[in-house]
């Protein structure tokens, strides 16, 4: 006998479906790998893309706060000329700002926009929340990924153990 490895051909048998259900299982623990590996780069491409997206969010509240402004001070300057214009008001208002529609229409222009910037702030809110997700999952990925190399590399030793069960 070899040390009592191959004591019988039902042995040797056994041993060879064993083999053949261990190449099997390092084909599905590969795809398995291959599978993480490809969800983990659609993670971080759609984490690219979200990134890109909150920086133009960014781009555009800035915009939306230059435009505010530049619009805040086209209407005093139009109050401002109707004021410098018109002695009736000089006579009845101290400055332009006291012009009773003045305040009126300074607060429109900025409930406006203080509506689009909330919706601006929303969406990049959403988009962190998006990028955390992902975040947790591609952490869950890598360590999945650690779970199957780990078996994987403990089959492939299995494989080349001789005299085991």
């Amino acid at each position: 006998s070899f040390g009592g490895y191959f004591t019988s051909e039902k042995h040797i048998y056994v041993r060879k479906i064993r083999w053949q259900g261990d190449k099997m299982a390092i084909a599905n623990l590969q795809e398995t790998l291959l599978c993480y590996t490809m969800r983990k780069a659609f993670l971080v491409d759609e984490n690219t893309s979200l990134s890109n997206e909150k920086t133009l969010l960014a781009l555009s509240q800035m915009d939306t706060n230059s435009m505010l402004g530049a619009e805040k001070s086209e209407l005093r300057n139009f109050f401002k000329y109707l004021y410098e214009s018109d002695a009736a008001l000089q006579e009845s208002y101290t400055d332009y700002t006291e012009i009773p529609d003045f305040e009126d229409e300074i607060d429109k222009i900025e409930a406006y926009y203080q509506d689009l910037i909330q919706e601006l702030t929303l969406q990049e809110q959403a988009i962190d929340q998006q990028i955390t997700t992902n975040d947790v999952e591609l952490t869950e990925i890598d360590a999945f990924m650690e779970s199957v190399r780990s078996n994987l590399t403990s089959n492939i030793g299995n494989d080349f153990e001789f005299g085991g069960n």
